[in-house]
Order: structure tokens, then sequence, then C-alpha cells
């Protein structure tokens, strides 16, 4: 089945030209250790290696083609895989003769580092391949592979190319030959997931049944036996892997338990959403009720209880995890960009198993809001964690602020998240619907021109609209197939109504699992319009939410709203939203490529008092406020932001 989606809206073509023109040029001198740029640490930790990249030129000694020893983190390979998937999905959209050069460059380097045997990894290469796959806790040898299978396969798909797949092929081999229940192999698995998502792509692109059967043996061995990384590590005396992590707590790998078992969302939360994407993508490819089960436990206890407004996941930079139910602290969170990422891919999942409007209207909160926010509006800045407050003098002087930056750096030494979006941005088109073939959902109301071959012939459908700003769109569907499809239209969580019409007509409609369906006959060109009443909403936390009690948040569509001084004046804390007044949208053309905003009347304390404490209460000022979109903060210099502001 082959389908192409082509984006034209101008919100995400800008980005995506973005990515094309400006995120994969500066990534590539980057990891070439040529960009002229200072890397900073995602926190105060003098361990994390910032001096240069050099995940090029590991690669380059690993595969005899220069001398020296591995620079950065075990898992520096995968910047490189991510950069290479980010470029198959810019040449899917659009080939370029000098970018399809330097990619493949890169995937004859990949071919030179692998070992005869398949195995894929420039670390124990480099530094000693006798001790491979013995510390597994914190190697990411299986992490880096998976992520060099994804981008194999997305090239594969994209451009044909054969070697990128057989190099592909040749790791997954030699991952088979070592791991599995039978007597000799390894019965363990990495540390920090992702070799799953990678074996279901490589499975779903060759149906080879073996990549199936170990994608099932690695998310299902998991937890049933959690000293496995201790023990590895009792008897390890290699290269330095990520030492002392195997200490952290079992809940940190998702190793505390069978993942059969589990029922909340514990530890590393990019480790937890990686793990769930591959969990419902192995129950939507096998029908598998109880694999589905688990991953309505995790959702549901993610989603309802352990996510920031934002679509931020992640409570505490204490291994960059879930904490408890309804702990969402604004100023010391974590919300790593690539954890909104993870939490995007496993809602697409869970929308193939079963389409529910309630996985998109996530995938579309997360991608909005904290994944967008994660890069600067020049596409050369990059956040590692997305707060929901900062006061820059906090961060720079509070050494449990120190991850939360107030600009975004130009890069990290752990460099995860920037080649994570890029990848996400130049793949959005692969998200905007759920396609089966007996129906075709909707999920994000995206401008673009869309044909998808099914068995019975082929489905066009053209959406025109100026989302995400605008409370209209225009969908035009063709059934060029031999018989009716139902095309099922998204209500999104953010409209308080939504009107209808078919051919001109308005029409009554009934919502199931949060879509209106539409039976398109075979042979017939339907021409949709949806009007949305799209107002400005003030959102509530759950008063177990201790951080947000008393305040609240602004949102408009899919946009969550946030203040900075730069537009407000210096001390948020200051401020307060009445309760009645009346806010106010406004298109600006003029500041931040162009945003609508918000505007309300307020009060500010006055700050004048000289005593640290007094028996003397507060005196206001009026005053108006002024929101922005939470993704567009931070692009005009160094300044507060409050996502949750009192009301009163």
């Amino acid at each position: 089945m082959k389908n192409k989606v082509k984006i034209t809206s101008q919100f995400w073509s800008r980005y995506r030209n973005l990515v094309r023109t400006e995120m994969i040029p500066y990534q590539w001198a980057v990891l070439n250790d040529v960009a002229g740029i200072k890397i900073e640490r995602e926190r105060n930790d003098s361990s994390i290696p910032n001096e240069k990249s050099h995940a090029i030129e590991n690669f380059k000694i690993a595969a005899g083609k220069a001398k020296g020893t591995h620079y950065g983190w075990t898992f520096q390979d995968s910047d490189v895989y991510k950069w290479l998937e980010a470029v198959a999905y810019s040449l899917r959209e659009k080939m370029d003769p000098e970018l399809e050069k330097k990619a493949l460059e890169v995937i004859d380097l990949v071919a030179e580092a692998q070992e005869p045997d398949g195995y894929l990894d420039t670390f124990y290469s480099i530094l000693g391949l006798e001790w491979r796959y013995k510390r597994l806790a914190g190697s990411h040898e299986l992490y880096c592979m998976g992520h060099f299978i994804e981008a194999a396969v997305a090239y594969y798909e994209a451009t044909g190319n054969e070697k990128v797949l057989t190099v592909a092929k040749k790791c997954a081999d030699n991952i088979y030959e070592n791991f599995g229940l039978e007597e000799g192999k390894i019965h363990g698995y990495d540390g920090h997931e992702e070799i799953e998502i990678g074996l279901l792509r490589l499975y779903h692109v060759t149906t080879n049944e073996k990549y199936l059967e170990l994608a099932k043996f690695f998310l299902t061995e998991r937890g049933k036996h959690p000293n496995f990384f201790k023990e590895q590590a009792a008897v390890y005396e290699g290269p330095n892997a990520l030492n002392g992590i195997e200490d952290m707590p079992d809940t940190y790998f998702q190793n505390h338990e069978p993942v059969k078992n589990q029922t909340t969302a514990e530890g590393h939360a990019v480790r937890v959403v990686y793990m769930c994407t591959a969990l419902a993508d192995l129950a939507a490819t096998t029908g598998d009720k109880e694999l589905y089960d688990i991953c309505k436990r995790l959702w549901e206890n993610i989603t309802s209880k352990r996510m920031f407004i934002t679509g931020g996941i992640g409570s505490t930079v204490i291994g960059e995890s879930f904490t408890l139910d309804y702990d969402l602290p604004n100023d010391t969170m974590y919300c790593e960009t690539c954890a909104a990422i993870g939490l995007i891919f496993f809602a697409r999942q869970m929308l193939r198993i079963k389409p529910k409007a309630e996985y998109a209207d996530v995938m579309e909160r997360a991608l909005y809001n904290c994944a967008l926010a994660g890069m600067a509006l020049d596409g050369k800045h990059f956040f590692y964690v997305n707060p929901l407050e900062v006061n820059p003098l906090k961060s720079k002087m509070d050494p449990t602020k120190s991850h939360v930056k107030p600009v975004r750096p130009s890069w990290l030494g752990c460099a995860c998240c920037p080649p994570n979006l890029a990848r996400m941005v130049a793949s959005l088109d692969d998200y905007v619907y759920t396609v089966g073939e007996d129906a075709i959902y909707v999920n994000l109301y995206v401008a673009s021109e869309s044909c998808f071959e099914l068995s019975s012939g082929s489905i066009n459908i053209e959406q025109d609209n100026e989302f995400p700003w605008d409370d209209k769109t225009k969908i035009k569907i063709n059934n060029i197939s031999l018989k009716n499809m139902p095309v099922g239209l998204r209500y999104p969580y953010w409209a308080d109504g939504l009107e209808l019409s078919i051919n001109g007509k308005t029409q009554d409609y009934e919502i199931k699992a949060g879509y209106i369906l539409i039976d398109v006959p075979a042979y017939t060109e339907f021409n949709l319009e949806l009007s949305f009443d799209v107002k400005i909403r003030r959102y509530y936390a759950n008063p177990a939410v201790s951080d947000d009690v008393g305040k609240v948040a602004v949102g408009r569509g899919p946009f969550i709203y946030c203040l900075e001084s730069v537009d407000n004046g210096e001390m948020l804390q200051c401020i307060e939203l009445l309760k009645d007044s009346k806010l106010e949208y406004k298109w600006n053309p003029e500041i931040l490529n162009g945003v609508g905003i918000i505007e309300g009347n307020g009060k500010r304390i006055n700050t004048t008092k000289d005593e640290l404490y007094s028996v003397t209460s507060y005196s206001y000022t009026d005053t108006k406020l002024k929101f922005i979109p939470y993704y567009a903060w931070a692009n005009r210099g160094e300044n507060e932001m409050m996502v949750w502001v009192r009301e009163s």
C-alpha cells in the first residue's frame, strides 16, 4: 500500500523547509565538528562531554579511515542515525542531489564501520569488541542499532537504496544470533528501549518473522530478571559504559516487573514511551488484545495523571523520570523534547490499533506545544528541557534548576533532541492520517494533498485551511475505488462546536470515538467544510496538582499560551489574571514570525516593600496581560516565562 501525503500548510511548510535548509545542514556541521559553536551541558554536571560532537569522527576511526579514540556518550552514534532519518524524509518530500550525496557518504561510512558479523557500534569497535553486549544497562548498543535500523528503513522507503537496508538486516541478524531464550543466547535487553521500534519497522518492510519475534522477545523479557543489569556490571571490566547507571532504581529501566504487570509509567520518560510505542506497534501488527490492554493502562496513567498541559512528560531531573500521579511541578520538571516526541510516536501507534480521537488529541497537544518548543524559530538553537515556568536568575544560581534554560543553546552535550525533532517534523506527513483498508481517519487538520492506494482503488483527500490559526477547513474527498470508504473527521478537544457541510449543504452528524464518520460512496467526490467554534479557553488543573491550585492556563485551538516578561514586565509571579476579564485574540504578524496573541486584564502586586516579611497585605495595580503561544517563547532574548498564572 503506497500512500503519499504532500503537506501544503503555510505553518508546517515553514518548519519543514527550516529542517531542510537550516537544521539538516547545521546539524551536519555540528556532527563533523565544523560548526564553530559552543556546546552546552544540559545541566550542571561536569561529566557531560561537551568539547565537541565527534560523532562522524567516531565512525571514521571505527572504519579505519582515521586515527584516534572514541569521544562522547556511548549513544553518540544515534545522533548520526537520526540525522540520516531526517534526511530520508526530506528527500522523500523533495529530492536534493547534494543532500543525497552526503547521505550516501554516511551510509558508506556506516557500512565500513560495521563488523563482518553485522555488529554495529563505534564505542566497542574502537575500545574493545570483546566487551560488546556485556554492560547493557548503559552501553546503548541495541539503542543505537535500533536508531540505525529506523533510519535505514526510512531511507530505503524514500529512495529504494538497497545498501542501507542490507546493512540494517546484517545488524538485526547479529542481534538475533546473540539474544533470545535459546541456550547460549543472552536473556536480556538494552537499558534504553529503541531496538524494539527499529526491529518492528524492519519487519514491516521485509516481512521477515524473526524480526517480529525478536522485538516481542525484548518487550516481554523485560522485567523478568530485575538484577540482569547489576549481574552484568559485577563482572564487567571493559571501557566506561555509563558505569554506575545500573545502580539506578529498577523502575528507571522499566525493569521492576514484567511489562504485562506494569500499570503506571515509571522511570526515565523517554524509555517509557519508546517501550510503549513498540508495544502498541506490536499490538497493532499482531492483533494481540493483551498487549493493547497493557498499552491502554500505561496510556491512561500518563495522559490523565502524569502529563503536563503542554504534552510534556517527566517530572524530575533525577533520572529524567516520572515520579507519582499529579506531581507536575512547573519550574523543576523535565519535559524533555525527546519525551514529547516519544509520546507522539506512542499516540500514532495507538491510532493504528483503534482510531480514537483522544490519541490524536494528545498527539496534537504534544506536537504543537512541548515538541515544537524544543527548537528556536531559526532552527539552530534547541531545548533539551521544556519548562512551564522560568526565572533566568534561578536557572543560573539554583543548582536544582540548572537544567531549566532561559534560552535555547546552540547544541547540547547530550544531543539526542535536535536530530529527533528534525526527523519528527520531516516525517509529519505520516501522522496526519490513519489509513486502513476499511476507513481513513483525519487526525490532524494540516493543509495537504494526499493519495492513498488501497486494494480496492485509490482515495484522494485534499485539505485546504490556514490551521492552526484558522477555524475552518475545506476537505475534498475523491473516492476512485470499488467500494464505499468511510472517512473519519476528528472532533478536536479544543472545539466548543462544529458545523459540517457536504457539497454546500449543512449536515447533522454523529460522533463515534471522537470522529465524525462520513461514508463516501465508490466513484464519488465529496466537498466538505468544517467550521469549528474556537474559543479562548481557561484550563484548570486537578486540585491534586499542588503547584497549580488557584492558577489558570490559557489556550486557544491546539496551542497553550504563556506570559513572557518581555511583554508583561519582570516578576511574573506578581501577576494575576482577573476571573471576569474578557480575553481577546488578535493576529500579530510583526512578532515571532506571526502569531496569534491573547490579551486580557489583570492586576499586579506592588513590589515597593523592603521587608522580607510584613503584617501588611499586598496592594495591587491594574495591568494588561499579553499571552503568546508557548512554542514561541524564548525567541526574544533571555527573560522570564510562565504558563500557569494565578487567578483572582
